[in-house]
This record gives structure tokens, sequence and C-alpha cells, in this order.
């Protein structure tokens, strides 16, 4: 049975050879025979290149989490937010030829696209974690759902600079959760707006179980002044 060791070793693998070719190219017997195992042993640890790319998102969620800065518990969640962010490009850096590879097959595939997605929104609830941002309920999945936009369009940024101290994609990061902060305000609005008619029409409602008693009640008056129809 393969163990934790053949599992990194295979991941490790299939990242270096992600940095040396196109996403497409790198099947599962090429990964198998790159990383001298057996395609059962491959079978056992990952299923498809899909879990691949889960494990290789796994372990930067863990990086990220592990490398948090705890003094920056105090400050406003929008810094925290934006730390916890470039952390994870840290972490990211130094796989950027196999992260650029990935990037250029999402372009080329929608559904693919749609795929990492699902494991790009759950790496960005953790982020929000790390963050100590907690949103509730299904704003929590709008939020986590821009979130992972907004960090994609920040790594396009930063897989095209070379500058080590990283101005445009700090830049970049800048600007996503400033329109991001926009979009949680109409959020907010919006949602204060539906409380308002949720309350509005459950007191409507309300009032109508509270008034058909009476409304019954008066029928059957009117009834017994015109007669009661016996069998």
């Amino acid at each position: 049975m393969a163990n934790a060791r053949t599992q990194q070793k295979i991941l490790k693998t299939f990242l270096k050879l992600l940095a040396s070719h196109p996403y497409e190219d790198v099947s599962l017997p090429l990964l198998a025979r790159e990383a001298d195992v057996k395609l059962s042993d491959l079978r056992a640890c990952f299923s498809s290149k899909r879990a691949l790319v889960e494990a290789f998102a796994e372990l930067i969620d863990k990086a990220v989490l592990d490398d948090r800065d705890d003094d920056m518990a105090d400050q406003p969640a929008r810094d925290r937010l934006f730390d916890v962010l470039m952390i994870r490009i840290d972490q990211l850096a130094p796989y950027k030829d196999a992260m650029r590879a990935l990037h250029q097959a999402v372009r080329k595939d929608p559904g693919l696209a749609l795929e990492f997605n699902s494991i790009a929104v759950r790496s960005q609830k953790w982020m929000l974690v790390a963050a100590g941002i907690e949103i509730p309920a299904l704003k929590g999945r709008f939020v986590t759902q821009g979130l992972a936009v907004a960090f994609a369009r920040v790594v396009d940024t930063w897989l095209d600079e070379d500058d080590e101290g990283m101005p445009r994609t700090m830049s970049r990061l800048d600007k996503e959760l400033d329109r991001g902060e926009g979009w949680l305000q109409r959020l907010d609005k919006a949602d204060k707006i539906a409380s308002s008619l949720r309350r509005m029409a459950g007191g409507a409602r309300r009032r109508r179980r509270k008034a058909e008693p009476d409304d019954w009640a008066s029928e059957q008056d009117d009834l017994g002044e015109q007669g009661s129809a016996a069998p």
C-alpha cells in the first residue's frame, strides 16, 4: 500500500513535470514513470489529475495557515486578508512555473476552469479563516467565490512580474480588495433590503392570520340571520 512518502514523491514529481510541460501533456502513465512508482500505487494515492491539483492546493493552504502572522490580529480585516493572500503568493513562489501551466490550461478549457474553481473556492474559505474573517451562510459562499476570482486575477499579474518586490502584484491585490469591499457594501445593502421585505411579508402574514377568525365569525353571524339550512 502506498504511504505518505510515496504521496509526497508523486506530488513533487507532478509539480516538477508541470514546470516544464503543459498540463494536458502530463499524463498519469508519464507521472508514474517519472516518479518511479507503479500505476497501482499512483491510483492508490491520487485517483486523477484533479486530485493532484487538490493536494497541491491543500499543501499551500497548510503552509499559509502555518505561516500566518498572529501579530496581525488587531489590524483591520482588510489588512489581515491582504497579509494572508500575500503569504499565499510567497508560498506559491517555488511553484511559479507549475502555476503558469495550470493557468494556461484553464484559459484553454472552460470545463477545467469549472473543476479548478471549486478547489480555489475551498482554499479561499481557509484564507478567510486565516485572516480571522467569518461570513455567515449564503453571503459567505458569494464572498469566497468572489475572492477566488479576485485572487486568480492577482495570480495572473504575479505570473507576469519579475520584480522580487512584487509592486504590481501588491497593487493589483489592493485594487481587487477595494473592488471586493464595494461589492460587499452593495451585498450588505441588498441583504438589508431583503431582510426588511421579509419582515414586512412576515408581518402581513401575521395580520392575515389574526384577522381570519374575526372574518369567519362575521360570516357565521350573517348565516344565522338568514336561517340555517337543516337537512
